[in-house]
């Protein structure tokens, strides 16, 4: 496999946050994310995002998400996308996003 069939293995695609709320069970502080990715449905994701955002920061700010690399459960919360982020200078993730408004469900190239 070529390097650019390598990345079109991975389905990275657009959402908007619904809700976020803590994952009390995690063992790393995390959100529960519910991503709403317009015709691929809304999917959960865990994320350890609660360094750098608030809960209600989360709710509506658009996310880029692998959304083909299977479900896992994270202390008991179903989380079947990865968000994607940048680890900051602390090892914070600082999460990658969409710098306009573009269809949710989009695919990154």
């Amino acid at each position: 496999m070529n390097p650019i069939e390598a990345f079109e293995t991975v389905d990275l695609r657009v959402g908007r946050v619904l809700r976020a709320e803590p994952n009390e069970r995690a063992r790393k502080p995390a959100y529960k994310l519910w991503i709403d990715f317009g015709p691929l449905g809304e999917k959960s994701s865990s994320a350890q995002l609660r360094a750098l955002y608030r809960a209600d920061e989360l709710v509506g700010r658009l996310v880029i998400a692998a959304v083909n690399l299977g479900s896992r459960n994270i202390a008991g919360f179903p989380s079947e996308v990865l968000v994607l982020g940048l680890p900051d200078p602390e090892g914070n993730v600082v999460l990658l996003a969409a710098e306009r408004d573009v269809p949710l469900g989009a695919r990154v190239y």
